[in-house]
């Protein structure tokens, strides 16, 4: 069974995609085949695995508006069993188009459906927005992973996004449930850091991951590079942290998707 699994938190700058990229990169080294949708306008996550997108015909926004299908626009990267549906800035135009637009809360899902058993894992990284891109990705999700940066806003808007997930759960998508909650940016060094983790594990007993993800140099230098940070430098500690992410994601007790709240 695929698991479909949406990158979400409405605040920017938190390590989505950079998690989109080296989360999907640290399950393909690890032999599971996978799908990457960047459903955010600025294509960090395309940028992020080398594809240059001045170049693309087609991207994500035409899967969007029915004029392709998945395997119409995806395209391929370092990684053998690591394919990636690109986005440009053309999907900046999607929210107000699919306003109107008949089914434009599962139009991702149906374009997702007829491919998705041939993977095992489709990650679909968000914009930091609660429009209608998020709310596609959230239709088509079973699972979400929420990256939170650890810091002193961390918890702001975590309310306003699980009531969203409540919404779409009870009208669009009954299986939809927070898996994992990832602190991303950590210092351990820091009382703040170390303060933000305690509050979030009161707000999500049951979601935390155990791995957190390090500020790190090579992590921040390998999308300057189009390489996820385990092509660009295996030993960094950025890289070792996605590897730990994707074996606690693939540990038995989680193939059930442990959390069910929010």
């Amino acid at each position: 069974m695929s698991r479909i699994i949406a990158l979400v938190n409405q605040k920017g700058g938190v390590g989505k995609s950079t998690t989109a990229v080296n989360l999907g990169a640290a399950l393909a080294v690890q032999g599971r085949k996978v799908l990457v949708v960047d459903c955010d306008p600025q294509g960090n996550t395309t940028t992020g695995f080398g594809i240059e997108k001045h170049g693309l015909t087609r991207d994500v926004y035409n899967v969007l508006m029915q004029e392709a299908t998945i395997d119409d626009v995806v395209q391929r990267t370092e990684l053998e069993s690591l394919q990636l549906v690109p986005a440009t800035i053309n999907l900046a135009g999607a929210e107000i188009e699919l306003v109107s637009g008949l089914s434009r809360e599962t139009r991702l899902r149906q374009a997702v459906a007829p491919v998705a058993s041939r993977f095992d894992f489709v990650l679909i990284d968000c914009p930091p927005s609660l429009g209608l891109l998020t709310i596609n990705a959230l239709t088509a999700a079973e699972e979400i992973i929420i990256p939170v940066q650890a810091e002193y806003y961390a918890l702001e808007g975590l309310s306003q996004l699980t009531a969203v997930v409540r919404r779409v759960r009870e009208a669009l998508n009954p299986t939809l449930h927070v898996s994992g909650v990832l602190v991303t940016m950590f210092d351990g060094r820091t009382r703040l850091a170390m303060e933000v983790l305690d509050e979030l594990e009161k707000f999500f007993p049951e979601q935390m991951f155990k791995t957190q993800i390090p500020r790190n140099i090579r992590l921040s230098e390998a999308p300057s590079f189009g390489k996820p940070v385990i092509l660009f430098d295996v030993k960094s500690r950025g890289a070792q942290a996605y590897l730990a992410l994707a074996r606690e994601l693939l540990a038995p007790e989680n193939a059930q998707a442990v959390g069910h709240g929010a």
